[in-house]
């Protein structure tokens, strides 16, 4: 039980330097925008930043869609509303499970009643162009579902030759690119996505709690085509779909797309904060540029890679096809791994990862990410990470990670 002290003290979290796989510290001017005045969700400036938000985001996406918005919630209420949307009970969704973050596409998707089939990758592995064309012609899916960047592994799963092939075979793709977006190519008219997810808290540099969107025509259209319009809000001019009705009310796509819409069709009331957080998140990226920026956590991520060789760690999976912003590295031997994130947390107020599943107790998963995709973010956790295996006695090379990492800035 709290005492009346704890549940009255005023909130003062401590101050972190989070390294980990997300989420990250936020870019003070995202803190700013978070911080200004609530206005009515009818308010012309309010839909007017609702607009502005959607503009900004096809430019994030790199897409033409006028289906691109926010859903309110985290990471993964964007990924449910897409699947929940798009799929109905029976329908056929194939998915490429390379860790943890696949693995939870399945698992929702069996939520909404489809039938699921897998495509079993190795963590530490992508899947290939020709495994997904084969599992394709094999089971012939309404769905292709894919998470691009699985922090789980550190994987970046080459998306464009999945684009072509879906094209081929008239298969709706999907991906969850929470992760990866905004750190890692992502390119959605010219690789063929129908839909795509995100979030905020990875390289974007914001707070969790909203999901940018986008989707084709192709994919609103079905979508649309199982619109049910509220009985409350529901008007004469209205027409219904005529296909199964969507298995969620607040996920209901159709009815977001209504909101954003020029109607304004009331579903739900728009997080304004956090509205003002994604918009800061998206004109920040845009301003720097999305070669500056990707560049940038390129940078980061490789000269954390490189410290970490340089002090005698492993990397774990396949390089060529990590994540630009986070990077796996096996645990030392006879090293306890989570008292040394423990430790690195009190002592030095770091965070960083560890995994899931078959990884867990196995890897250290360390993030370079939006306002952390820095020299001195990298630099420091790298020596506070050394210094602590060197008290923990672990078998490491001394004095040369930070060394390695630096010379990948100039000056």
């Amino acid at each position: 039980m709290k005492t009346k002290h704890e549940l009255f003290e005023t909130l003062n979290p401590p101050q972190r330097l989070l390294m980990g796989p997300g989420p990250i510290n936020a870019y003070p001017r995202v803190h700013q925008a978070i911080s200004q005045a609530l206005i009515g969700q009818y308010d012309p400036v309010m839909t007017g930043y609702m607009n502005q938000v959607q503009s900004l985001y096809r430019g994030v996406f790199e897409t033409q869609n006028q289906q691109t918005f926010l859903v309110d919630g985290t990471a993964r209420s964007g990924i449910e509303a897409v699947l929940v949307s798009l799929l109905k009970p029976g329908d056929k969704v194939l998915i490429p499970v390379m860790g943890r973050f696949g693995l939870l596409l399945s698992e929702i998707a069996k939520r909404v009643g489809a039938e699921v089939k897998t495509i079993d990758v190795v963590w530490g592995e992508v899947c290939t162009p020709d495994q997904l064309e084969e599992a394709i012609k094999e089971f012939q899916p309404k769905l292709l579902a894919t998470v691009q960047g699985d922090t789980s592994t550190t994987m970046n799963q080459p998306l464009k030759e999945f684009g072509e092939i879906c094209q081929r075979y008239d298969v709706l793709f999907y991906c969850d690119a929470t992760a990866s977006i905004a750190g890692n190519e992502l390119k959605v008219d010219e690789w063929h996505l129908d839909a795509v997810s995100a979030g905020l808290q990875k390289c974007l540099g914001g707070p969790s709690g909203s999901s940018p969107i986008t989707l084709s025509d192709r994919a609103a259209k079905q979508i649309n085509a199982r619109k049910h319009i509220e009985a409350g809000i529901r008007a004469e001019h209205h027409s219904e779909g005529a296909d199964a009705m969507i298995q969620s009310n607040y996920f209901d796509l159709a009815m977001v797309m209504d909101y954003w819409g020029p109607e304004r069709l009331n579903h739900h009331t728009e997080a304004t904060s956090m509205l003002y957080a994604a918009r800061e998140c998206a004109r920040i990226y845009l301003e720097e540029g999305a070669e500056q920026v990707i560049a940038r956590h390129k940078q980061a991520g490789d000269a954390m890679a490189a410290g970490l060789q340089a002090m005698g760690l492993t990397l774990f999976g396949d390089q060529t096809h990590k994540m630009n912003n986070v990077v796996g590295v096996y645990i030392p031997d006879n090293i306890n791994g989570d008292a040394v994130r423990m430790e690195l947390l009190e002592r030095f107020g770091i965070e960083i990862g560890t995994s899931f599943g078959p990884l867990h107790g196995k890897i250290w998963r360390i993030g370079t990410m939006g306002y952390n995709a820095r020299q001195e973010c990298v630099l420091t956790t790298l020596a506070a990470l050394e210094s602590l295996l060197i008290k923990h006695k672990a078998a490491i090379v001394q004095g040369q990670s930070v060394i390695a990492a630096m010379e990948f800035y100039h000056g």
